[in-house]
């Protein structure tokens, strides 16, 4: 019965500030201690079922990618059984979650924000930087303050969609019920943002949705710590259920159950593209028609105006393709830069990408670490052998690997006479970055040359100081970037300021921190209630004269 008949204004959302990490500072000594503690502990990752740790023995080593001799935990991978398990209970579990006032739900994901921006805040960002090889400042931004962010952002976006209500005539009252979707959400997160392993799975649970989760093999270790925060903000059992093991399988079992009522992915487009293909293979065996929401590639760009700041643009470059190895869906790796410029950003790129430290995160002095994986590793050094090979293609920067310790990859700048070679259409997704030099006088040209070079649409930038190049580059560029920048590197979305999402090959674009992604996972019912029904069928026109 319900109890509370107020209607309730959640507190407004605001962005968490990040911390500095400085030397000397209290959360630098606290989060080292940290480091330390779980470096030193090899843990057991099961599959959560039902609120029920799950074992199969069937086990998975994670290590440090910066130090691959270090095993930091056991995942036990999941078999069919257990993605039947996992299935069963999230449709166990929908009717209760759904049932639950939207407030209460709201309540747990905010308590779940206030837990990691205080006790958990170390927790997280360790095991971001341990598991995924980020920097302290990385894993702040993003296992941090980008998941407070998101919800927080996510409750307050969510109270607008219920708060979206038709107009009433005279007698009647109409209303809008925004219900879950009907089934279970299955939710499919990669390994180089925590914040998006999180938000994915509990966007839909916040809308009343419940969720078959499968984490990254590579991001199984802060995902480990993310149920556990689940469990202690008050995520009800079978909610979200998390299983580990090899996309394929699992995914041929969910995508094939009749109750699969959408999937929120972000990965790649190959495996976006498979995952839809099955859909449409399944289509008539489905309850209602899945709803598929996903981000994946992107081949971003840096365009330069011949009137850019040099300095500013080769910053941009550094940090837009460096930051986080490149691994980064929005990180620059296609650049185009005036011939008038080019000289100044080469030489600064091939001065300070040189002395960029890269090394051990716990290091705090280093700007990059590794790669996630072997797999990983052996991509971008075959990429830099056929580079090195290349007619036409030159190594402004960089160019080695070592993966004596680590999966490292130095920071590697190339310069191509050919705007289509394939390292300028290809996605890498590491710490390669390849600049192509146009004649000063053919900016309106090479405008065309960014859209048409590569089938992604997520991020761009263009730097300029003139603005009417600035006016023709958003109208040339407007369907090639669902994030634009101007005067700035394409990385660095915040929730609530640059909700972020791309279209054409790059995914649905339904904008992760945003009320459009929320919007997706309800299925409205219109409602139409009459307060004083008509007694006689005869409308007043047929009346005799």
């Amino acid at each position: 019965m319900a109890t509370n008949f107020s209607i309730l204004r959640p507190p407004p959302a605001h962005n968490e500030p990040v911390k500095g990490y400085l030397p000397g500072s209290p959360e630098r000594a606290s989060l080292k201690v940290r480091l330390d503690q779980m470096a030193s502990d090899r843990v057991e990752i099961p599959m959560v079922i039902g609120g029920r740790a799950i074992s199969s023995g069937d086990i998975y080593e994670t290590v440090m990618p910066h130090d691959t001799k270090h095993i930091l935990g056991d995942v036990h991978r999941s078999g069919a059984e257990h993605t039947t398990q996992a299935i069963e209970a999230a449709l166990h579990a929908q009717a209760d979650w759904a049932a639950l006032p939207w407030e209460e739900r709201a309540a747990v994901f905010l308590r779940a924000a206030e837990l990691l921006a205080g006790p958990w805040r170390d927790t997280l960002n360790a095991a971001t930087m341990l598991g995924q090889s980020k920097t302290v400042y990385q894993a702040e931004i993003d296992a941090a303050c980008e998941l407070i962010d998101f919800w927080r952002f996510n409750v307050e976006y969510a109270a607008r969609i219920y708060a979206e209500q038709p107009i009433s005539g005279p007698g009647m009252w109409n209303q809008m019920d925004y219900r879950p979707l009907e089934g279970f959400v299955f939710a499919v997160t990669p390994f180089n943002f925590t914040s998006i392993a999180a938000n994915l799975p509990t966007a839909p649970a916040l809308m009343g949705n419940t969720v078959v989760w499968k984490p990254s093999l590579t991001q199984a270790y802060s995902a480990h710590f993310l149920m556990k925060l689940f469990e202690e903000a008050g995520v009800p059992p079978g909610v979200i259920n998390m299983i580990h093991g090899p996309g394929p399988e699992i995914g041929e079992m969910v995508l094939s159950h009749p109750e699969m009522s959408g999937i929120h992915f972000t990965g790649s487009t190959p495996t976006f593209n498979w995952m839809w293909s099955k859909v449409g293979q399944n289509i008539d065996s489905y309850r209602s028609y899945p709803r598929i929401v996903g981000e994946t590639g992107g081949k971003d760009f840096i365009i330069a105006h011949p009137s850019a700041d040099a300095e500013a643009v080769a910053t941009a470059i550094i940090r837009g393709s460096f930051e986080y190895q490149g691994q980064k869906c929005s990180a620059a790796s296609r650049v185009y830069i005036p011939s008038n410029l080019w000289n100044a950003v080469k030489e600064k790129l091939a001065d300070e990408v040189p002395q960029i430290k890269m090394g051990d995160v716990t290091d705090f002095t280093n700007f990059m670490g590794a790669v996630i994986d072997d797999r990983a590793f052996a991509k971008h050094s075959d990429a830099l052998a056929e580079a090195k090979s290349s007619v036409g293609m030159e190594v402004v920067a960089g160019g080695e690997v070592d993966d004596a310790t680590g999966y490292f990859v130095r920071p590697t700048v190339l310069k191509t006479e050919d705007p289509n070679a394939r390292l300028m259409r290809e996605e890498l997704f590491g710490p390669i970055v390849t600049a192509y030099v146009y004649p000063e006088s053919d900016f309106s040209d090479t405008l065309g040359v960014v859209d048409q070079t590569s089938p992604y649409a997520l991020t761009g930038a263009v730097f300029s100081n003139d603005k009417q190049a600035v006016v023709e580059a958003k109208k040339r560029l407007r369907f090639s970037a669902g994030n634009f920048y101007v005067n700035d590197k394409p990385t660095g979305a915040v929730v609530g300021q640059q909700p972020f999402g791309g279209a054409r090959r790059s995914g649905t674009n339904d904008k992760a921190g945003s009320m459009w992604n929320l919007i997706r996972w309800v299925s409205p019912r219109s409602i139409k209630e009459t307060f004083a029904p008509p007694t006689d069928y005869r409308y007043p026109f047929m009346a005799e004269e």
